[in-house]
């Protein structure tokens, strides 16, 4: 028997959730968006490394917060015969494509600040440390926003998208520095060591949300989550003789999935099995499980009694089976 649960809250909250997000977004992006042309003409204007880096990295939080706005509108279509989950997954693809962007400049600025290591370029440094301070005000301004309405705690997409925001912020405090050290001290260097640093930080950023991404999208057991105390848990229900073949995967950001055969005595009637498995759910739902597939079968199915299962495809046919 194979019985799929639903919860209506929660439908309810994380269509909430989801209306809050992207109006967020859609404001983030519209700031963003016009400073980082504000910052790329005075970057160029100034010939300044570190703000160039930053207009560039400004250039990727614009295209990361429209991607993430994309994605949410997609993620709410419906299900259908062909995706059957939707287009859910397409938070995490946009959360992906947030982290190898950000990798991606990290290195093209590390490049730049060797190349120009051994040529150091004069530097307006006034016009630099006007346009960086307003920079780092506007991305006070849309990080305040992001964490006064928006869910970047749980929501992969909107991490991604708030991380490129932090991680630009941090860009505009170390071009403001660099600018005072050539400004009060002479350093020509202090714009390129400003650079280096703002492109380490953008590449743990990028780092930390694509290993997340990658690992949603391999189907790997949720980080906050122990494969052990899930399997504890229902072993604990009364009636339950045993567990296998369990899956516990992410279907996008706050959309847990778990799938498993459970095993009863195979006396119990419908209605008892009934209540065992809307105990298992109970239990789950606590685990911060919502969507569950329980597969109840009796102790005489016949099955080796491992938790986990290996699935694979015989050769030269297109029959996959379960190898227990």
């Amino acid at each position: 028997m194979t019985v799929p649960t639903s919860n209506h809250t929660h439908a309810h909250d994380h269509n909430d959730e989801h209306t809050n997000n992207k109006k967020i977004l859609l404001v983030s992006f519209l700031i963003i968006t016009f400073y980082m042309v504000v910052e790329a003409i005075g970057g160029f204007l100034t010939n300044s490394l570190a703000l160039l880096s930053d207009a560039g990295h400004m250039l990727s939080d614009s295209i990361a917060l429209g991607i993430a706005l994309l994605a949410f509108t997609f993620g709410q279509k419906a299900a259908h015969q062909r995706k059957t989950y939707g287009y859910r997954r397409f938070e995490i693809l946009a959360a992906l494509l947030n982290g190898v962007t950000l990798i991606g400049i990290s290195l093209y600025i590390f490049y730049e600040a060797m190349v120009r290591l051994s040529h150091p370029p004069e530097v307006a440094t006034m016009g630099m440390l006007i346009i960086s301070t307003i920079g780092l005000l506007v991305n006070i301004l849309v990080a305040w926003l992001m964490m006064r309405g928006s869910d970047t705690e749980h929501n992969l997409n909107m991490q991604g998208a708030y991380l490129h925001v932090i991680s630009d912020m941090l860009g505009s405090v170390g071009a403001i520095a660099a600018a005072l050290l050539m400004l009060f001290f002479g350093w020509g260097w202090a714009d390129i060591a400003a650079s280096v640093i703002v492109a380490a930080l953008v590449l743990r950023s990028g780092y930390k949300v694509t290993r997340s991404s990658l690992h949603i999208l391999m189907e790997g057991t949720p980080a906050s989550m122990e494969l052990d105390n899930i399997v504890r848990s229902i072993r604990e229900v009364e009636g339950v003789k045993g567990i296998h073949d369990v899956h516990v995967w992410t279907i996008t950001s706050s959309l847990h999935a778990l799938t498993a055969h459970i095993e009863v005595d195979a006396s119990l009637t419908i209605a008892h099995t009934e209540a065992i498995r809307q105990e298992i759910e109970h239990r789950l739902a606590h685990q911060d499980i919502q969507h569950v597939t329980l597969q109840l079968e009796s102790v005489d199915h016949g099955h080796e009694r491992s938790v986990l299962c290996t699935v694979k495809a015989a050769l030269n046919t297109s029959h996959v089976g379960h190898s227990h």
